[in-house]
Parts: C-alpha cells; structure tokens; sequence
C-alpha cells in the first residue's frame, strides 16, 4: 500500500495517521504534502480545536523512507533540496498553526520521526517508546528541525550526544527532562494524547492560539520585546466577547477572590 495519512475526528480532535506500514511509516513526499493541507483544512474548520498526530500501527515513523534516499543519490542536489524542503514546509506548518497539536508515539520516533514528534506542541508517549536520531550513522545530518528543537529542549551536551551519536533515549528519560509531556502505558498514547486534547479543547481557543504565539516569539524576542507582545495579546484577549463571562463565572466560583 502506499504511504497514506489517515484523517480522523474525536469531539473536537482531528487525528492524523502516518499509514506506512511495510516501511514502518517512513516519511515521504505524499504523506508531508498531505500534512500541510490537513493543517490547512483543520485551520479554517472552527470545529477542530486541536490536531493529534500519531503512527499506524505499533511504531510512530522511522523518518525517512532509506529506498528512497539511495534514488536520490542518483539524482541531482537540486532534487533532494526541494524533497527537503516539502518535508521542512510540513514541520513549519506545525509550528505555526495556531492550534495545538499533540504527537501520540508509540514504539519507535526515529530521525524525521523524532522531529516530527519534536515539532509538536505536547508529546505523549508509551512507556515504552524509543527515540533516536540515526542520521550520523547513515553518513548524514539531522533535518526536519531536529537540531533547533533539541539545542532548545535540552542541555547541549545532551543535544549533542543525540545528534552526533545517535544515542537512543527511552520515553521515560524525556519525559523526565521535560521533553515528553505525558507517558503511558504501550498501547495507550492515542487515548492518552486525545485525553489531553480534551483538556486542551476546553479553554478558550483564543487564548490556546495566544499562549501557542507567545511561545515561538520568546525563541528570539528580548524581555522588552516579549513583554509588549505579552501586553498585545492580554488587552486584545481581556476584550474578547467571552472574557467577561470567563471572569464572572470564576469570580463567582472563588467568592469574588482575586484571580490566583
């Protein structure tokens, strides 16, 4: 069968599935370019909240497709920079869509894998997960965002030991460190990641898409920088028609307390 990605709704939840599966849901140019139009479709849909992503089967993805690598070799530069950068225009899409989305992994999150999970705004993973970044071991380099998102989650030792050994780290370890949002036992990280999707969908979706914002400016903003756009979003969102009743209904449930 080829790669595929599954679209799917729970409540206010689009699940998407990397469907792969005779190549252990590698990546490729079919499954990211259909990436980016769900993100599209689930962005002007006001009925989707948040988008879950997740892996056919007993794995997440081992990132690239290797067949299809060795073709590449046999064509020129140009055609593998504009095979990557399909791939980068889908881990953009990610982290620019003003929604939250949650990568659900089970088994192995392997190289483009692995950042993709990294591109998402929470991680679920089962207990018994594997993350590893094996570009170095291939002769190549880390894509797909792997290494500004692990220089900015993780010590750069830490980082390091990842991208230039390729050293595997279990779920338990990231989630320690932060990384991983939530583990779980094997089997479970979809229901897992659509239970904190629930959570998710059930704030404002205003203030979700503001905290997502705030979030990406900080990479590279000042203090002063990310204290004004900090002051933007708070008045535009203390105006929001439904702020008001927001504050009503949590005045009333603390006795009229201040909000702390």
């Amino acid at each position: 069968m080829p790669a595929a990605l599954l679209s799917t709704r729970h409540g206010a939840t689009m699940v998407l599935t990397l469907s792969h599966p005779e190549r252990h849901n590698a990546l490729g140019p079919d499954l990211w370019a259909a990436g980016v139009e769900a993100l599209n479709v689930a962005e002007s849909n006001a009925e989707v909240a948040s988008v879950v992503i997740t892996g056919a089967g007993a794995l997440f993805s081992v990132g690239h497709d290797l067949a299809q690598l060795q073709a590449s070799r046999r064509e020129s530069a140009a055609h593998q920079v504009a095979l990557t950068e399909g791939l980068h225009s889908w881990i953009e899409a990610i982290r620019s869509f003003p929604k939250p989305v949650v990568a659900a992994v089970e088994g192995a999150a392997a190289d483009a894998g692995f950042a993709l999970a990294l591109a998402c705004d929470f991680i679920v993973a089962a207990r018994n997960a594997q993350f590893a970044l094996a570009a170095s071991a291939l002769g190549l380099s880390p894509d797909a965002g792997a290494s500004w998102s692990l220089a900015r989650a993780l010590p750069r030792q830490l980082a390091g030991e990842l991208l230039m050994l390729g050293t595997r780290v279990d779920a338990e370890r990231l989630h320690a460190l932060g990384v991983v949002n939530r583990i779980c036992g094997p089997g479970a990280a979809l229901n897992e990641a659509l239970a904190l999707a629930a959570q998710i969908n059930a704030r404002a979706p205003h203030v979700v898409a503001s905290a997502k914002e705030l979030l990406s400016l900080a990479d590279s903003a000042t203090l002063p920088e990310q204290l004004a756009h900090e002051r933007d979003r708070f008045v535009t969102n203390l105006h929001h028609a439904s702020t008001g009743a927001a504050i009503a209904a949590f005045r009333d449930q603390r006795g009229a307390a201040p909000l702390v």
